[in-house]
């Protein structure tokens, strides 16, 4: 039920400034109005002169950082930005999290609940850390189900291990093939939390999929950094070659496409977890196996399970030749999906080598197979 704004904003005011503040964002903005920032985000942090309240807000060109003293200083930079004409707050305590929207009569929808406690590891004491935290808007508007918190996990896991420690101050990210995106705002996010100036296209062919997720980055404030577009992974238009290209759980050879297009753009970063894997399968079925391999794939499950890892190994080594370090890594756990690889490449601009080229030469004529992604980067 809609509340008066005045009460609720005095509501977030004495939350901004508890002790027991753990982290607060405001983002988006009112009908009618728009902040001289883009976004703020509130945390305590402890410095060498004592407790401060630190403050990063967003301008559109860079992030601002201040460290202010609790008491007349905090309140006045709280005081501040709460005139400002933030279209959602999202504040967490160690007793409460509050969510608010302001809706286009100017009242506040408000949603409170008691803070979660963190999940625990099995066989340990210690609290489990999520690089998103499970109380997150994200999860309240796309589901939050522990599956789904632990897929979240596990991708930006990696997508930590891929980018550098010190992240750069703009990022531009591509997500091919995006569905229903959930995981291009965890990226999202997981970025703009660090500080990062994010802006992010997500490509998908399917039009209603573009009006949902449009949508939804409405709900989250985040519509002018997080867009996305209808169109194929090879051919929808991208205005800003990235710098980081995403491909999860694109099937066949749309995996290969976005592997290409992250090529041909030299994005610095890319994280693409293959699906199902006919291209390859095909070939061997039609070819016979060389000497003495004939057993692997004399049966079609057998021949089904190799067709995957030579697939992606293959893609590997076409990255390599092409001047990127690639990782393959588990992305989840096998118990919860057997597509569970995760090709992690970076750029190095490293030539391929003698050896190098020899070898994948060798491993594609001596099982008769042309991978896709070669045909598509010849």
């Amino acid at each position: 039920m809609p509340q008066p704004l005045d009460a609720v904003l005095a509501e977030v005011r004495d939350l901004l400034l508890d002790p027991a503040l753990t982290r607060a964002v405001a983002a988006g903005k009112r009908r009618g109005a728009t902040p001289s920032v883009t976004r703020a985000e509130f945390r305590p942090v402890a410095l060498k002169g004592g407790p401060r309240l630190q403050i990063v807000t967003d301008d559109g060109s860079r992030p601002y950082t201040r460290n202010v003293e609790p008491g007349p200083e905090a309140a006045a930079a709280v005081d501040a930005l709460l005139a400002e004409p933030f279209g959602n707050w999202h504040v967490e305590t160690a007793a409460t999290t509050v969510q608010v929207r302001v809706t286009k009569k100017g009242d506040a929808q408000v949603h409170r609940a008691a803070a979660i406690e963190p999940a625990v590891t099995h066989g340990h004491d210690r609290a489990k850390q999520w690089l998103l935290d499970p109380g997150d808007p994200l999860f309240r508007v796309v589901g939050g189900t522990a599956a789904k918190r632990r897929q979240v996990d596990a991708f930006l896991r990696a997508l930590a291990a891929t980018l550098p420690d010190e992240l750069p101050t703009e990022l531009r990210v591509v997500d091919l093939g995006c569905g229903n995106a959930y995981l291009t705002f965890a990226a999202y996010r997981f970025l703009a939390d660090r500080g990062v100036k994010v802006r992010v296209v997500g490509v998908d062919v399917r039009e209603d999929q573009r009006v949902r997720n449009s949508a939804v980055a409405e709900q989250l404030g985040c519509a002018d950094a997080v867009t996305f577009v209808a169109g194929t992974i090879e051919d929808a238009v991208v205005a800003e070659a990235p710098d980081l290209v995403l491909a999860l759980h694109a099937c066949d050879t749309a995996t290969d496409q976005a592997l290409a297009r992250a090529v041909r753009w030299d994005a610095k970063w890319v994280l693409a977890a293959p699906c199902c894997h006919h291209d390859i399968a095909a070939q061997l079925k039609g070819h016979p196996a060389p000497a003495p391999y004939g057993e692997v794939t004399r049966h079609a499950i057998l021949r089904e399970r190799f067709a995957d890892v030579l697939t992606d190994s293959l893609r590997s080594a076409l990255l390599r030749l092409h001047g990127y370090k690639v990782e393959v890594v588990e992305f989840v756990d096998s118990a919860h999906t057997p597509r569970n690889l995760l090709l992690r490449a970076r750029l190095t601009g490293a030539a391929p080598t003698d050896d190098q080229r020899a070898e994948y030469d060798a491993l594609t004529s001596q099982w008769g197979v042309t991978p896709a992604l070669e045909k598509l980067l010849t």
